[in-house]
This record gives C-alpha cells, structure tokens and sequence, in this order.
C-alpha cells in the first residue's frame, strides 16, 4: 500500500545559509499523481551567490586535514542511514522507483562516502630526485592539493548515489562543491544538503542550487571560478555543457546504448536473465542498461522465447509494495521517446513480441525481436524498458552493428570460448566490457566511463577523487 503523501518544501543552501528564491520546482509525485513538494528554483543572481560562496570557501577547504575530512565521510553516511525511510520514500515519489530499488540507493549512496574517506587516505604523495644533466642533487616533493570549486551536475536515475558519487570525492579531495541536481528529482539532494548543513563544513563549503537548466545552467558552467565540472546525464546536455565550459576539467559520464553480443555456446538460460535484469531494471533508464541483443542467427529464436520467459518477473505496480519490480518513466517526454522508438523498429519489421503499450508515463515491458540494423532503437539511447533483439551472422558484423553510432559506454559479451571473449572484448568500443555478466557499475571500486559521445574521463571512487586533485612539486 502507498503510504500518505509528503508535502515538501525545500529551499536553497547557499554560504552556509537557507535561502527561498521566486521561482519554485514543482515535483511529481510518480506514486500517487499530483507535486509532493515545492523546491526553490535559484535564479542566476543566486546561482552567482553560490559560485562566490565556493571561491571563498576555497582556501579554508585547502587548509582542512584528510582526518578531518575523513571525519566529515563517515558522519555523512551515519546521517544518510539515519533518514533512510525518509530517503527511500522520497525517491520512490520522485523517481518512481520500487520501495526495495529506492533503500537499497540509500545504502549504497552512503557506501559511497565511506569509501571515500578510505580512497583519500590511500592518495600519497611521493619523493623524486633529479635524474637529467644540471639537475643533480635536485630532490622533490611531489604532493596533491584539491582543484578548488567542483560543480556537480547529477541526474535524475540515481538521484542520491550518483550523487554521492560526485559529491564524496569532491569533499574527501577538500574541494568546495556547488550540486544542481536534476529538476525532476532535486528533494533527495535537497535532504543531502540538509545534512551538510549540519557539519562543521566551512561557509560555502557545500551549496545547493537546484533550478532551470534555461535559467542557471550556462551561468554555473560557463563561469571561470568552476575548476572541475563532474556531470552525469545525456550525450546532448553533456556537449552543450563543454561547449558553455572555459578551461576546467570536464568529468563526464553521458548516454549508453550497451549491447550484448550473445553466441551459442553461452548458457542461454543465464543470458536471458541477466539481459532481462539489464533491460527492464528500473524501466531501463540506466545509462549501463542492456538496450539492445546482438544474438547469433542460429540462436535468435532461443533468445527471444527465453526473454519473454524472463519477462514475467518484471511486473509495474503499487511502488510502495515490496514485490513490485518495475515502475514508470520518468515523465511523459520520456515515455512519447520510447514509444517513438518501438514504433519506428515495427514500423522497419521488427516482430513485437510483447508489451509495447504505453500509458502516459507507464510504459510496459516491451520485447522486439527480428530488429532490423537500421531501426532506430539499435543505434540511438532509449532509456526504456525495452529488449530489442537483433541477428548477427559472424563476429565481425556483431561488431560493426555494436561499434556504429557514437555512444559507447558499455557492452557485454556472453561466451564460454575465453579467446573469442577476449577478442570481442578488444575490438568493441566500449569504456566497460562484462564477460557472461550484464554491466553494472556497482559502487565505482572499478573505473566506468563512456567513449566518443558517452563521456569524459572514467569515474569511480578512487579515479574520481585523481580528478579532483591537482599535483604540486616543492622542488628542495
């Protein structure tokens, strides 16, 4: 049973202060229908207020000790967990993801801080000696200072650990941080910067200006006080963000379109269940989601009628029941680009199998099989809950159809031949390639990032925080 709405109010944290704005974000309550809270939308004269807090914040961030700030990780996580129902009941509402989908974000969204105060502690400096002709007896200090002022973009899908995955490093680094979340799902953020605000961070150390991208987007990242901009969302926002961007590092985990490659010696029965898992997971929208099979023509037939076998296991429902595994999409933008997508691949003579029905946001579990290579759905972003299989008949053109396009975040190969997994794994354009496993990018204790149009840099918990560092050498 759906529990009573919340109404919400949330405001701006900006200097170590809590601001109102003019403007409001009106969010939907993706459980019950109708806003279930109001979030103060900055306008760019605060959005300015925010950048000038973090620059002077800077040099107080600088001066703070990694036990210190190591302190600051745990005490985050301790405080997440605490609001945990809290937390879980928000991003149900607000992301429209299952009640066991929702808790399971809070505890790894607090992982994610712990583990960070342990990946800053790992972060050593080193000890260099002059080696070339003039230089000898030179001896060097090579040690890490932060960047300065991290800006935070973060998306709707995880809306608190991706989060957290941006926030954490930044903070472990000694970084100021401005977060703009996404306008959809800003209340879990706005609970973030809640317990932020109870630390003894510096002022301006951490501000919270959720607000129009129209509005205050190309003024956050287009101003020189950013050092590091750390983005996850779409291809499309990412470029106009590096386009608006001055001289910063850009870290960016942008869209995915993950194949997976399947051949007849795989264990087909393990195949259909992890691709299932990896398609219809929190309705597809998952940059590492399985949006499109790539299955041997001998085997496509199998695959098909295994996934649909598979299918039964995903059932929408009431998001507050713990047996529900799939909920709605985003917003109805998100579900007319899905719909488009399908009806484009049936229009071209893909076979619908199942599902393909929408229902304003709702979206059912949808499988497509016999996708011929050029509908839409096999080269462009769907974000939605839908299994497109299509045939291959060598390991070459299995390639060529994952290679083409421009994004390439993750793939996946299933096969029990080690050399021929080996070699897909090589020649497949992807920042992540799983053997006999959906992708998954778990905590972020392994690099995941995306290539040509799916990003900048690689992400994760350790590889972040080398981002968001500078080094320095004190030569003696």
């Amino acid at each position: 049973m759906s529990q009573q709405p919340l109404q919400r109010r949330e405001r701006l944290y900006i200097d170590g202060d809590w601001r109102d704005a003019d403007d409001v974000l009106e969010v939907t309550d993706l459980a019950d229908g109708g806003a279930f809270a109001r979030v103060a939308a900055a306008n760019p004269e605060q959005a300015d207020a925010a950048l000038a807090a973090a620059e002077r914040a800077r040099s107080a961030m600088r001066e703070t000790t990694i036990p210190r700030r190591a302190d600051w990780m745990d005490e985050i996580a301790d405080r997440l967990l605490a609001r945990k129902e809290e937390l879980a009941e928000v991003i149900v509402r607000e992301a429209g993801k299952p009640i066991s989908s929702a808790r399971g974000e809070v505890e790894s969204a607090a992982e994610r801080f712990r583990r960070a105060k342990e990946e800053i502690r790992a972060l050593k400096g080193e000890y260099r000696e002059g080696t070339t002709a003039g230089h000898e007896g030179w001896e060097a200090i090579v040690k890490h200072e932060p960047v300065g002022t991290v800006l935070a973009i973060t998306p709707y899908n995880y809306p608190l650990s991706t989060t957290a995955l941006s926030v954490a490093p930044a903070l472990a680094a000694g970084n100021a941080v401005i977060l703009k979340p996404a306008s959809d799902t800003p209340v879990s953020a706005a609970i973030l910067a809640d317990v932020m605000s109870e630390l003894d961070l510096p002022d301006g150390a951490f501000n919270f200006v959720p607000g129009k991208a129209s509005d205050i987007g190309d003024v956050l990242a287009g101003d020189d006080r950013v050092n590091t901009i750390s983005m996850t969302g779409s291809s499309a926002a990412g470029k106009h963000v590096a386009k608006e961007s001055g001289m910063v590092n850009l870290h960016m985990e942008l869209g995915g379109n993950a194949p997976a490659v399947v051949f007849p010696d795989a264990d087909l029965p393990d195949v259909a269940g992890q691709c299932a898992k990896g398609s219809f997971k929190y309705a597809g929208q998952r940059c590492s989601a399985v949006s499109r099979v790539l299955a041997h023509e001998s085997i496509h037939d199998e695959v098909v009628d295994l996934l649909e076998a598979e299918m039964d296991a995903w059932r929408p429902g009431d998001l507050f029941e713990e047996e529900t595994t799939m909920g709605p999409l985003i917003n109805e933008g998100q579900a007319e680009w899905v719909q488009e997508l399908v009806e484009d691949a049936v229009e071209k003579g893909a076979d619908l199998v199942r599902g393909g029905e929408r229902d304003g946001i709702d979206f059912e579990p949808t499988l497509l099989a016999n996708v011929p290579h050029d509908a839409r759905i096999v080269h462009e972003e769907q974000f939605g809950p839908v299994a497109a299989v299509t045939a291959f008949d060598t390991e070459d053109a299995a390639v060529e159809i994952a290679n083409r396009g421009d994004l390439a975040l993750d793939a996946s190969v299933f096969t029990n031949d080690h050399e021929r997994a080996m070699d897909l794994a090589d020649r497949l354009d992807a920042g992540a390639v799983r053997i006999n496993g959906a992708p998954s990018h778990g905590l972020g204790d392994i690099p995941f990032g995306g290539n040509e149009a799916s990003g900048i840099g690689r992400q994760g918990l350790y590889v972040t925080i080398e981002e968001m560092v500078r080094e320095k050498s004190i030569v003696l």
